[in-house]
């Protein structure tokens, strides 16, 4: 215990030191591929940063485009250059000089051609989520990243949430032991209460179409963010094999027909996607991860984080913890609230300077999109290691297509990639080091 807080202090102390940079005699300058639902969500919070300065847009929709731009002048800075009227155009926006770096929030097909582009230009490159479809996909992304130097990052949210940070202080202290097991998911009705595969009228968006050609869990970063830094993974341990199966699909017909009719043609559309995709993963090191993706039957929304080890148990679903010979009465739950107090990470308590913390942390997923937004172009303007490695991003990612050949393959298991290439087995963990926990 003594030797890991010792590193857990001398990282902070370094990485504090290395942060303190060179000021800067510009701001930085962003573009932005895609201001639709969620470029315009993550628009705000880089609006409030004042160091940065949106520069460029690129959408072929040009009404989200003109809006987003109002946005940008509204905000009190120039109006930034818009490109538009092809789905090309985005190469037009990575030619400028007066671009550092690039938020791709795009539909799905476009992260990678995105990406590539934009870092074979020099540029900056943070992704929606997930960052890629396809294994050739995520190789191609990070040989890219390796022979242009260009930092790029998968913008993963649910890392950066308040309980999920004060979870992460706790197993670095100890308190939950040897960690060995993890159960997380992502339920989210996306069909009915949130109509974001189709429309009301049955059409398919772009993320409907994926449903009804492809069966794999389409979406599983928000629940893995969290737990790679929990589980060590890729900084001491690894992802080894999956194992998915997929139920029926029966969810999207059923709406469809119950709210157009049954001969409606959306209730009687094939979708490939089955209802609840249920993943097994091993890791080098011998623990287990149980992954959900549940995403299309009636459900209020959850992610149901569990994470377990020899001296005890956190279960956000029920926003509580045991500690083995810890906790006031034995094998109960005591509330997880105080705790959080405790171990509540740096990042999110109140800060008298221009960084999210305080009453700021109220919009955007519950402050996590500024948080996440203000950590990676900071890391950007001070040339920094970015928050969250391009290889976290695609262990996480690579899931969809492994989980894909899995199920189709019979719930055969399917091994996981290393692109660290073997750096896994002498990383020491980096995400969110905290000397606030350190010292607790």
């Amino acid at each position: 215990m003594t030797e890991r807080r010792e590193f857990i202090k001398s990282a902070v102390i370094g990485a504090a030191a290395a942060l303190q940079g060179v000021a800067q005699d510009r701001p930085l300058r962003v573009g932005f591929m895609g201001t639709g639902n969620r470029g315009g969500a993550l628009l705000g919070p880089v609006l409030r940063i004042p160091w940065v300065q949106v520069t460029a847009l690129c959408d072929v929709d040009e009404a989200a485009l003109a809006k987003a731009q109002d946005r940008v002048q509204t905000a009190g800075q120039p109006k930034p250059a818009t490109f538009t009227g092809s789905k090309e155009a985005y190469r037009r926006l990575v030619e400028r000089n007066d671009v550092d770096a690039v938020i791709v929030a795009t539909p799905w097909q476009y992260h990678v051609p995105m990406a590539l582009v934009a870092m074979k230009a020099g540029k900056a490159v943070g992704i929606e989520v997930p960052i890629a479809q396809t294994v050739e996909d995520c190789w191609e992304l990070l040989e890219t990243r390796d022979k242009t130097g260009s930092p790029c990052m998968m913008l993963e949210n649910w890392s950066f949430r308040r309980d999920n940070l004060a979870v992460l202080n706790m197993i670095r202290l100890g308190l939950l032991g040897e960690i060995v097991h993890c159960h997380c998911a992502h339920g989210n009705d996306c069909v009915d209460r949130t109509p974001w595969y189709f429309d009301r009228q049955g059409n398919a968006r772009w993320g409907g179409e994926y449903l009804i050609r492809r069966n794999c869990d389409q979406y599983p970063t928000h629940s893995l963010g969290p737990v790679l830094s929990w589980m060590d993974i890729n900084c001491g341990d690894a992802l080894d094999s999956i194992v998915s199966m997929a139920s029926r699909s029966l969810g999207i017909n059923h709406y469809f027909e119950k709210t157009l009719g049954a001969d409606h043609p959306a209730a009687k559309r094939h979708y490939a996607q089955g209802d609840i995709v249920s993943s097994l993963i091993k890791t080098k090191r011998g623990n287990t991860i149980v992954l959900n993706n549940d995403m299309q039957l009636p459900r209020p929304y959850d992610n149901r984080w569990m994470i377990q080890g020899t001296e005890g148990v956190y279960s956000e679903e029920r926003n509580s913890i045991y500690l083995w010979r810890r906790s006031p009465k034995v094998h109960e739950w005591e509330a997880f609230p105080p705790y959080q107090a405790k171990y509540d990470h740096t990042w999110w308590k109140p800060v008298k300077s221009d960084r999210p913390g305080g009453d700021q942390t109220a919009a955007g997923h519950g402050g996590t999109d500024p948080l996440l937004m203000y950590k990676f172009l900071e890391a950007v303007r001070d040339k920094q290691p970015l928050p969250l490695s391009l290889e976290d991003g695609l262990t996480m990612s690579v899931v969809v297509p492994l989980s894909e050949e899995s199920i189709a393959g019979g719930s055969k298991a399917v091994s996981f990639p290393d692109f660290t290439r073997g750096k896994w087995k002498t990383a020491k963990p980096y995400f969110a080091v905290d000397a606030g926990a350190a010292l607790a």
